[in-house]
């Protein structure tokens, strides 16, 4: 699961890669660490043509996520002798998001794989945790991905909705924003020494992005797959 990613590039070259036609990200800083629930820049179809936005990262969990979580919630209140409004809880109940969309053929995401909710995630390094260089009491350092010792521009195949209403945050309360989301896939063999049960699903080239912008849902399936190996480096 990637939940950290950095993206070192400027506004015009992912305008170039992607032909967006609109640009809505203000001033982009020169490189950025990513990480959950962060707002990052995103590519994204619109009605009036392919936009360049900052969005925050993480889709909405699932229905049955929350109620279990508010459910736990609810009991542990009961437990002290507190009543409960089930109802007003679940709404309540935070939901940081959801990252990585792996199953497309859940009930979940399928509302969101046409092409409206396309987008795509400008990339330039992510990291999966690497458990084989941790040391005693210390902490799981980062193994950095790139598609080559240069870092070029490559983008993750993402989803997005606008305006959804939740809680992410107890002190934020409930908020409207728009959010994201990236798919994985199983890895490749570059990653898998590393993450053996994913890794994100990477566009490398204009033809791909333009597909996943594009293309109907059985026709733009076929990018969720690993990336060829001759495609990535693990970062020196």
């Amino acid at each position: 699961m990637c939940n950290l990613y950095n993206v070192t590039t400027t506004q015009e070259a992912i305008r170039q890669f992607t032909e967006a036609a609109i640009d809505s990200l203000g001033n982009l800083e020169p490189s950025l660490d990513i990480y959950p629930d962060y707002k990052a820049p995103i590519v994204r179809n619109t009605p009036k043509g392919r936009e360049m936005a900052m969005v925050r990262w993480g889709l909405p969990s699932s229905r049955k996520a929350l109620l279990d979580a508010a459910t736990k919630r609810a009991d542990k209140l009961r437990a002290k002798g507190k009543n409960v409004d089930f109802d007003k809880l679940l709404r309540m109940e935070p939901d940081g998001g959801t990252t990585n969309v792996r199953n497309t053929a859940s009930q979940h995401w399928k509302r969101w794989l046409g092409v409206e909710n396309r987008c795509v995630v400008p990339v330039t390094s992510f990291a999966e945790p690497d458990p084989k260089s941790k040391t005693d009491g210390g902490r799981t350092p980062n193994a950095w991905f790139a598609r080559d010792e240069s870092e070029p521009l490559m983008f993750f195949a993402g989803l997005w909705i606008p305006a959804w209403t939740s809680v992410r945050k107890v002190k934020e309360g409930e908020i409207t924003t728009d959010l994201f989301a990236f798919l994985t896939t199983e890895p490749n063999e570059v990653v898998e020494p590393i993450h053996e049960k994913a890794m994100p699903v990477l566009l490398t080239e204009q033809a791909e992005v333009d597909l996943w912008m594009t293309a109907p849902w059985e026709d733009a399936v076929a990018l969720q797959r690993p990336v060829n190996e001759q495609k990535l480096v693990l970062r020196a």
